[in-house]
């Protein structure tokens, strides 16, 4: 059965590499998004799947990254290649920023601090002109790769593809090393963890680290996919798509981030033609999702793996 499973991983893997160029632009431009909404998901899962620490700034920290990476291109004339990961640990560096203050905070407290980081961002790039110029957005130069110039939807989902595999391996790794053990001792009981002598200061502020790097560097790919930002992209509603994302998938595991971050992101296309409900769609599957599936797709999947067949 494994090996099954690790043939049927590769060919979906060699799937993804050889079909994209036979496949309509549109369709490339949605597997792009695919894969930058599983980076931010798999970000958001490490700190609040795994550490337990209730994220609702995702959308804050995806900004600063797709801001930043910009502006170091356009403003400083600093290469894509530098700018990319500069974005994202400037948004790491916003990540410090809020969970020094709350760690004393848990539950709806840390939400709620969360949540009003990422309206407070949203308000910065609106009304901060001479830097973001608001509404108005700015343009951003496509990536170069030597002579090759990734202004279009299929090349640059090669490099989105490229860069979601190796974060969400890096992401794995994590979970399977002390830090990821340490971020579940966390979230099982924070006094047990503190019991067997976990730094929880420590840790929770690398969960929130980690996860903002994770959405830096995923709105420094959207900047560079879509070509133009401004603040109507990165609302404090994309904070609740995105904990949608890791409650449908299923909280804790890599694979819920892969499949809710897949699933979810699909929703607007699905919706397309109900506009003025997507928002209450997004919340009624959350809670209908929070209800029903606790553990999310992954743990509906494992439920009917473990379910006993006829004649057994």
């Amino acid at each position: 059965m494994k090996n099954l499973s690790k043939i049927l991983l590769l060919a979906f893997f060699l799937a993804l590499l050889i079909l994209p160029p036979f496949l309509d632009a549109y369709v490339v431009y949605l597997l792009n998004i695919i894969c930058i909404s599983i980076l931010v998901s798999t970000g958001l899962n490490l700190v609040t799947g795994y550490a337990g620490q209730i994220n609702l700034g995702q959308s804050g920290f995806v900004a600063i990254g797709a801001y930043a990476t910009t502006i170091l291109m356009t403003r400083l004339g600093i290469w894509f290649w530098g700018a990319l990961p500069l974005g994202a640990v400037i948004a790491a560096l916003a990540g410090f920023g809020i969970a020094v203050p709350s760690l004393r905070l848990r539950g709806v407290y840390l939400a709620l601090v969360t949540f009003g980081f990422a309206a407070i961002v949203e308000m910065i790039l609106v009304h901060w002109v001479s830097l973001t110029r608001g509404p108005d957005g700015l343009a951003v130069p496509s990536p170069q790769l030597g002579s090759i110039t990734l202004n279009s939807d299929l090349k640059m989902f090669y490099l989105n593809f490229s860069i979601t595999v190796l974060m969400v391996y890096i992401a794995q790794n994590i979970i399977h090393s002390r830090v990821g053990r340490a971020f579940v001792s966390i979230r099982d009981s924070e006094l047990a963890a503190q019991a067997v002598g976990i730094d929880l200061t420590a840790y929770k502020i690398i969960a929130f680290v980690l996860s903002a790097f994770y959405g830096g560097l995923a709105g420094g790919l959207y900047a560079a996919l879509v070509m133009f930002i401004s603040p109507d992209a990165f609302s404090v509603l994309e904070s609740v798509i995105y904990i949608t994302m890791i409650v449908v998938g299923g909280m804790g595991s890599i694979l819920g981030a892969i499949i809710g971050g897949a699933t979810v992101s699909l929703l607007p296309e699905l919706l397309r033609g109900l506009k003025e409900v997507q928002e209450f769609m997004f919340g009624a599957i959350l809670v209908i999702s929070l209800i029903f599936l606790p553990n999310g797709l992954v743990g509906l999947f494992a439920r009917f793996r473990k379910a006993p067949k006829i004649g057994e």
